[in-house]
């Protein structure tokens, strides 16, 4: 920074918050975690900055582009800012809970930095919310992430949401059986991402048809499923669509108000998911709501697990502005118990410093009412 920077002026993709936003994106963070609480997950708080080594180790190693990394002066070894917090979990529980019994529940919330945002959400210092379900490789265990997510975010006041399912690691399996050398499977990856038919239909062959029929398998859960049975797919890939069918069944009986989609070959914020995994929408929001779905902890070869991640600043962008808070300004004098039942009651008291008329200094600082002794006044 230089004297010709104004001091209000920060980086490109972080900002402050400011009242009453602050404030209320810290009781969205509460209300969410309560909602994981009642299911049984327990909170851990990862630090900030780990060593870099472990940072992105395993699934964290997904997130490398992302992380920002210095030296530490004390340590004189690499540190890496964290980018998501999943990962940080996962070596939670893998070192210090690894004796809990499991399946292992846990839960957090903080912030995240990343090296650069996304087109759809520039923002680089993010709002986390999650939870992770560790030990177990059951479809049961896929439901509950996702009908927990559902709920938290129902709870918070967003309606009208969606889910759209996908498998990570489908394409994959899918280019490696075909016979796919490297140049062409990320050829494909790129096409599939871009929902690019032409440059499917380039690659030729088998793996172009086979590739194209998946691309337009998208859409709704029934649609997509039925297109799905139909391909003839090795024994993995066959394995996968089935799970998929499970989870969709099942979320569909459990949760018949949430609209369900499926992409079959979405694989951007998935890098380290390897089964069903999901994505939260809701009519009239932009952008994700949260994340979540099926990985491996450790080095990948650890334990199977599923989860989620629910971003607050988008979340709380999504609601509608929070009612004025109820202030009352306290005039010298006035009754010190009268002022905590009112503040017990929700009141927020703000109490006179000096000698300015009590009316105007009030108004000046967003008060409603006035407290006199022990009567409540309203201002007209």
């Amino acid at each position: 920074m230089t004297d010709t920077v104004h001091k209000a002026l920060l980086p490109q993709g972080v900002a402050d918050l400011l009242p009453p936003q602050a404030e209320a994106e810290a009781e969205l963070v509460e209300k969410l975690m309560a909602v994981l609480a009642s299911h049984g997950y327990e909170r851990v708080e990862p630090p900030l900055v780990e060593f870099e080594a472990n940072l992105l180790s395993g699934a964290g190693a997904a997130m490398a582009k992302e992380t920002f990394r210095l030296m530490d002066p004390v340590s004189r070894q690499m540190i890496g800012v964290r980018a998501d917090m999943t990962p940080q979990v996962a070596r939670i529980a893998a070192t210090r809970l690894e004796g809990a019994p499991r399946p292992l529940r846990l839960s957090y919330a903080g912030q995240v930095l990343r090296v650069k945002g996304s087109q759809v959400n520039p923002a680089r210092q993010l709002g986390q919310v999650g939870a992770e379900l560790i030990g177990t490789d059951a479809i049961a265990a896929d439901l509950e992430a996702l009908t927990v997510a559902a709920e938290a975010l129902e709870t918070v006041g967003i309606a009208n949401l969606s889910v759209d399912l996908t498998l990570p690691r489908l394409v994959p399996s899918l280019n490696a059986a075909l016979g796919l050398d490297d140049v062409q499977a990320e050829r494909a990856r790129a096409a599939l991402d871009h929902k690019d038919a032409a440059a499917i239909a380039a690659i030729g062959g088998a793996a172009a048809s086979l590739l194209g029929k998946l691309l337009r398998a998208a859409g709704t859960a029934d649609k997509a499923l039925a297109a799905l049975g139909d391909l003839d797919l090795p024994a993995e890939a066959a394995g996968e669509c089935e799970r998929l069918a499970a989870v969709t069944a099942r979320l569909k009986a459990r949760a018949p108000r949430i609209a369900v989609t499926i992409d079959p070959v979405e694989n951007r914020g998935f890098e380290y998911h390897t089964g069903v995994s999901f994505a939260f929408f809701a009519r009239g929001v932009r952008g994700v709501l949260g994340r979540g779905g099926r990985h491996r902890t450790g080095n990948g070869a650890g334990e199977p697990a599923t989860g989620f991640t629910l971003y607050s600043d988008t979340i709380v962008q999504a609601l509608p502005s929070p009612a004025a808070a109820r202030r009352i300004y306290l005039t010298a004098g006035a009754d010190d118990g009268v002022a905590r039942r009112l503040r017990g009651e929700g009141w927020i008291t703000v109490a006179a410093l000096g000698s300015a008329e009590a009316e105007a200094e009030a108004r000046r600082l967003g008060c409603g009412h006035l407290l006199i002794g022990d009567q409540v006044r309203p201002l007209d």
